[in-house]
């Protein structure tokens, strides 16, 4: 199966995990290119649309976010609340994908309304395996809200993705 036209934004201040992380979804099937944010601020610009990413052609909303909690500048966490608070896009999902972290951090992501909360795992194998369950899943079988302009717009986007 493969997903196009799902745009996933990928928030990771660490290049190497990035790097792996988008040729794992490259190889289950994820077509459209991984949009990278390389700390909270990036990430938060653009989803706002601003500055560099102000042209929506180039730089979709997506519809799928996955979460370092640690980052520079604007934390995960603090990254997610901000999300939650803009009327936008508080409810695209994001599935928080880190290192593991105090049982604190987690709930306190929960808190904020992650969706789903995933360990980074220690080989690009199980890697590969995490992001077919996570592609099949988030992009595959779920329905997802509509965000952004589509969301004010329409009321959102129903029915599974194509």
């Amino acid at each position: 199966m493969s997903y196009v036209h799902h745009t996933v934004l990928l928030v990771d201040s660490d290049s190497d995990q990035a790097h792996f992380t988008r040729l794992a979804l490259q190889r289950v099937g994820v077509i459209t290119p991984v949009q990278l944010a390389r700390d909270g601020e990036e990430a938060i610009a653009y989803l706002s649309g601003a500055g560099d990413f102000g042209d929506r052609e180039l730089h979709p909303l997506p519809m799928l976010m996955l979460l370092d909690l640690k980052l520079p500048h604007i934390s995960g966490v603090g990254l997610l609340s901000w999300l939650r608070e803009q009327q936008a896009l508080r409810r695209l999902p994001v599935v928080v994908l880190t290192v593991p972290v105090p049982a604190a951090d987690l709930n306190r992501a929960y808190e904020l309304g992650c969706n789903s909360f995933l360990i980074k795992p220690n080989s690009f194998n199980a890697l590969l395996v995490l992001m077919q369950g996570v592609a099949q899943y988030w992009l595959g079988f779920n329905v997802t809200p509509g965000v952004g302009a589509e969301a004010a717009e329409v009321g959102g986007q129903y029915g599974p993705a194509a």
